[in-house]
């Protein structure tokens, strides 16, 4: 049995107010398009927007959209919200009667959800306004972590001194709530090394420099970055995804090639980590006779909550929902988010929103059966404009 909504979240929606989020969030779904390719989306999200009467609505970041929504005052500090728009290459699986439409692209990621939720608390606001201006954030090419840059570069947020977003999680039931002060993702850094050696015959290893053993004494050898020179207290991977080398039984090669990712959880350690492998790197070669190239490639930062936006963001959470709503992360979650773009720059509070419901699947994010409860749609829309409303008032205080 699907258990109701809070009252103070159900009242909110009238029936033709659901069904209008739901028709768009199922519309989105059945034709998600990847990163830069959102134009389509765009336009449905247009469209949305302007009948809801929101009509202050521009292109931001050649794919996304910026809707201002006046307060009551005029003039002063403004809040944002964001929800991201595009969808991953994976080949749905889940059955629905909205199932991607598009060959190979799904919203697997939740993104659909999160444009809904966002234009519903749009919604909301302008039947009820903060004090002061929110702006709606619906930003392309997250998956990639090149959305947010280019909406920071625009000019779109200049002027908003806080900043809110939301991401569905199915570790969490509906009408829970992460909204925690401090780490809530990682930083996503890649590594490309490569180890150049001297090739030569496989029978005669002395007459070559061999890179493949180079590179296996590498992969060892950074496995104890996090076990020896991390904090244990801390969270921090050093992983690899790609080891590349040779092309035939007998012959020792010019050349090997590793590429990996590394996570870390604040600044200090993201510095330690990238410093770290790239001093090993180098180490190992000279050490085994090779030299070594390192590619290290900047992803997205740690994403840091401020402790001033998570307390907004907990009383909004609580007023709709009780403090029972709230909850913390399990784990630290060392998955990459370009919001912490965003609040590198703006104080800010990600949550993690619950979506999941007993008698639905278990799987989750980035595969082909991610289904959320959509209720959870109700619940982000009312708890993101709350927190808009809840900042813009202690703003203009």
């Amino acid at each position: 049995m699907t258990e109701p909504l809070p009252s103070t979240i159900s009242t909110l929606f009238s029936t033709a107010d659901r069904d209008r989020l739901l028709q768009l969030r199922r519309d989105l779904h059945q034709h998600p398009e990847l990163s830069w390719q959102e134009r389509a989306t765009q336009a449905r999200l247009r469209t949305a927007l302007h009948s809801l009467g929101i009509a202050d609505v521009e292109d931001v970041a050649e794919t996304g959209l910026v809707a201002r929504i006046p307060g009551k005052a005029r003039g002063g500090p403004s809040v944002a919200l964001r929800g991201d728009i595009d969808a991953l290459p994976i080949v749905e699986a889940t059955g629905l009667p909205f199932a991607s439409l598009n060959a190979g692209v799904m919203h697997a990621c939740g993104h659909d959800m999160h444009a809904t939720w966002t234009v519903g608390a749009g919604m909301l606001l302008a039947r009820s306004p903060a004090v002061g201006e929110v702006r709606i954030v619906l930003q392309p090419a997250e998956e990639l972590g090149e959305g947010a840059p280019k909406v920071l570069a625009s000019g779109a947020l200049d002027g908003v001194e806080a900043i809110f977003g939301a991401h569905v999680d199915w570790r969490y039931r509906v009408g829970e709530v992460v909204a925690d002060a401090g780490p809530l993702a990682a930083s996503t850094d890649t590594f490309d090394v490569t180890m150049h050696g001297r090739g030569g015959h496989g029978a005669r290893p002395q007459d070559a420099v061999d890179p493949i053993v180079t590179l296996a004494a590498f992969v060892l050898e950074a496995q104890t970055i996090v076990s020896r020179r991390l904090d244990p207290a801390l969270p921090g991977v050093v992983s690899f995804g790609v080891l590349d080398a040779g092309s035939a039984a007998n012959v020792i090669p010019e050349t090997s090639r590793c590429t990996g990712t590394i996570r870390a959880t604040t600044p200090e350690t993201r510095y330690l980590l990238v410093s770290e492998v790239e001093r090993i790197a180098h180490a190992i070669a000279e050490a085994h006779r090779c030299t070594a190239t390192v590619v290290m490639r900047e992803g997205t930062p740690p994403l840091m909550n401020a402790a001033r936006a998570s307390e907004w963001a907990k009383s909004s959470a609580r007023a709709l929902l009780g403090e029972a709503s709230l909850r913390s992360l399990a784990v630290a979650n060392m998955g990459g988010e370009d919001f912490a773009f965003y609040t590198e720059r703006i104080p800010g509070c990600f949550m993690r929103i619950g979506t999941w419901r007993d008698g639905r699947s278990g799987a989750g994010v980035h595969t082909p059966r991610f289904d959320p409860d959509e209720d959870s749609l109700f619940v982000a829309a009312a708890l993101l404009a709350e927190c808009a409303r809840t900042a813009s008032a202690a703003l203009h205080s």
